[in-house]
């Protein structure tokens, strides 16, 4: 988006010092910001203020500051205002309002960012489509995303995380979204809210925020997700496979690599649908982003001729065969009991003669030690070996780091199938990198 930085000061109530300059898009990352962008610090565990001279030497265009005006002489043209996260998702919520796009908001347990990936290849195969880049999905990540969509954009896929009560309908009123997707209620972020039931009544928050001419999008699988109907003014439009659903799934096949195709009856029409991602769990997510292509009016045929070429977002169900033969799947970025269940599944779907699921800890769940252990008796009921990294929770002796779980793999070659999965702060990323690196 394009505004000019006395907007800037209006909208957040802040100072203008110097020129008044124009300013395309925000970023709060001096590293990969864009000549022209409004750098905003952010105060976390480190302060971004110590980077200002940064980001306009990259070419900033004006920056927040909440730094008194007399720590030190102003260079360019800033933005005083007293809290630069505050300022940012006020500017976000002001700038909305100068946009036609339809947003559509995007949440649930699981699922929530290949969903995203998927409904933005699927629209943007006839609309002028913007999205959130990885997980930019919380007070930061998501008016930084608004800010920086192109003037031209048709619809705005936005992401929202959940960490506590209250998180998504702040989001809600910085983007104002229409249509809403809740994509599954399960074990994420449990212990914030008092166990799944929380889980279930703060995601609920997206499409109680819903206006009466909207789309609520439910996962007619869940039932909690279902009964989200009854807490609405939208109009709901349910996808799944169970009956009555409105995008219907049926004759799901999966091939060598676990890549789902199947049939979908749609109030667009009916289509074959082949994945390009792996897990069967794809489907579902792919049946909410052909959800979001019938509450937009988008083009049915295109979305799906998109769906057969799309890749995920980093860390997510990536299936790579290593020169060895081996097949590794890449799933670490986060991890919960129905995501871990879930790319087990998609690893004993594979040919393989061995299956081995190098798992982290599963953060923020609210009972640790029993979900844990589920997942290793599911493991064992399948025939999948399991390596613990830095928790003992999963009842097995852990590997202490990433490199000791390198070492215990050994040599991997043909009929061989791993998967690495973990929440963040496990840190498989750098297992799953040396192995495909090799």
């Amino acid at each position: 988006m394009r505004f000019r930085a006395h907007d800037v000061a209006h909208d957040c109530g802040g100072r203008l010092v110097g020129p008044d300059v124009e300013i395309d898009g925000v970023s709060f990352d001096s590293r990969t910001l864009r000549p022209g962008q409004l750098f905003v610090p952010i105060v976390d565990q480190r302060d971004g203020h110590d980077f200002v001279d940064a980001a306009l030497d990259a070419g900033a265009a004006a920056y927040l500051t909440s730094r008194p005006a007399g720590s030190g002489p102003r260079r360019g043209t800033a933005v005083e205002v007293d809290d630069t996260l505050a300022a940012l998702m006020r500017l976000a919520t002001a700038r909305r309002a100068h946009s036609t796009a339809q947003v559509i908001g995007i949440t649930g347990s699981v699922g929530k960012t290949s969903t995203k990936d998927l409904a933005w290849a699927a629209l943007g195969a006839s609309r002028r489509t913007w999205a959130n880049e990885r997980s930019f999905n919380n007070d930061q990540g998501l008016p930084t995303t608004l800010l920086n969509a192109p003037d031209d954009t048709d619809v705005m896929v936005l992401e929202m995380g959940m960490r506590g009560f209250g998180e998504i309908t702040r989001l809600c009123g910085i983007a104002r979204p229409s249509i809403g997707v809740v994509t599954r209620v399960a074990e994420a972020h449990s212990d914030r809210v008092g166990g799944i039931e929380g889980v279930a009544r703060a995601k609920s928050e997206l499409p109680r925020a819903l206006p009466a001419d909207g789309v609520a999008i439910l996962n007619g699988d869940d039932p909690r997700v279902v009964a989200m109907a009854a807490l609405t003014e939208a109009r709901p439009l349910t996808y799944g496979e169970s009956d009555g659903t409105d995008v219907h799934v049926t004759s799901v096949v999966l091939d060598h690599l676990a890549r789902p195709t199947f049939a979908v009856t749609t109030p667009l029409g009916d289509a074959l649908v082949k994945l390009a991602v792996s897990g069967r769990h794809m489907v579902s997510n792919a049946a909410a982003a052909l959800a979001c292509v019938c509450a937009v009016g988008a083009d049915l045929d295109a979305a799906v001729e998109a769906l057969a070429e799309v890749r995920l977002t980093a860390m997510r169900m990536d299936v790579v065969r290593l020169r060895s033969g081996a097949t590794v799947i890449d799933d670490s970025y986060n991890a919960n009991p129905t995501s871990m269940r879930a790319a087990i599944d998609a690893l004993v779907a594979m040919p393989a003669t061995r299956r081995i699921a190098v798992v982290g800890v599963m953060a923020e769940i609210i009972e640790p030690e029993r979900e844990h252990r589920g997942i290793h008796a599911y493991a064992a009921a399948l025939g999948v070996e399991l390596l613990a990294v830095g928790t003992d929770l999963y009842g097995v002796t852990p590997l202490p780091d990433p490199d000791a779980a390198r070492e215990a793999l050994g040599s991997l070659g043909e009929g061989d199938a791993v998967l690495v999965k973990g929440s963040r702060v496990a840190g498989l990323d750098r297992l799953a990198a040396a192995l495909i690196d090799g």
